[in-house]
């Protein structure tokens, strides 16, 4: 089995449908040899798209022993939460020093939630000057933005820089309202942007579902929509494996499956998800 690719927008770059998180093992400090077993074989299995965040423990120090030799065979991704320019800048030079390589092939705004924070992001000396001047000096390929909260938020920052990615909420319970699946996914497409799925298994509140039978249908259901990939991150090696057979053996969803699904997740949603219309 192999995994299939998709184009992240109009970057130019070929991804694997399925991408490392930063979260679970990685989210943690002192487990180097784990993170280490589990960085390296996502790579044995095929994953090109690896993902962490300033914000995320040990992550970054992680992927800098990990990689080594094969720093060239990823998309590395981080995040910078900073909402200054000093801020910013100074998070860049600890992320390149963490995982050890000199350039990023993505650096994203993460998790833009307040109208105060676009303010500030966007305003003078605000954080989107050190992106900007970073991926201008070729320290950085490409900029992205993250969502996690407030999809008008999201659609705002869209409107005022040129993003090249957007990390955002895939899932049935955002498909039910004004959620990310219905407006910054369209958005994002007209603008001919990659677009990254997360929280595809509901931060792993999916398995509380009483009528829960395994991750795959939302796995599907994420990758039905119009993403370049989902990006899952793991506690163990073994749920990495059974993603990636998910992304292996992944076929698309028909549209009554995917409202079969929405409804079967709507009682629900509310408890589920960031967002609270």
């Amino acid at each position: 089995m192999e995994l299939k690719t998709r184009p992240l927008g109009k970057t130019g770059v070929q991804t694997t449908i399925l991408g490392l998180g930063g979260e679970g093992v990685l989210r943690t400090t002192g487990r180097g040899k784990e993170a280490y077993s589990l960085i390296n074989r996502a790579l044995d299995l095929g994953i090109t798209y690896c993902e962490s965040a300033r914000a995320y423990a040990g992550s970054e120090e992680y992927y800098g022993p990990a990689l080594r030799e094969r720093r060239r065979d990823v998309f590395l991704t981080s995040k910078s939460h900073a909402r200054d320019k000093k801020g910013a800048e100074a998070h860049l030079a600890t992320t390149l020093r963490n995982m050890k390589t000199d350039y990023l092939d993505l650096w994203q705004v993460h998790d833009v939630r307040t109208e105060d924070e676009i303010q500030e992001i966007f305003g003078p000396g605000g954080a989107i000057e050190a992106f900007a001047a970073a991926k201008e000096r070729g320290s950085v390929r490409f900029v992205g933005v993250t969502g996690h909260h407030d999809p008008r938020i999201t659609l705002r920052c869209l409107e005022l820089f040129p993003f090249d990615t957007v990390l955002l909420p895939v899932n049935p319970g955002e498909a039910l309202s004004d959620g990310f699946v219905k407006t910054v996914i369209p958005a994002a497409v007209r603008k001919g942007m990659g677009i990254i799925g997360m929280k595809v298994y509901f931060r792993g509140l999916a398995a509380r579902l009483p009528w829960y039978k395994g991750m795959e249908p939302f796995f599907r259901f994420a990758l039905s929509q119009a993403v370049t990939l989902a990006v899952i991150g793991t506690d163990t090696v073994e749920q990495l494996e059974e993603n990636v057979t998910l992304a292996c053996t992944y076929t698309a969803m028909t549209p009554h499956e995917q409202e079969a699904l929405i409804q079967a997740v709507s009682p629900y949603a509310r408890e589920l998800m960031y967002y609270k219309p």
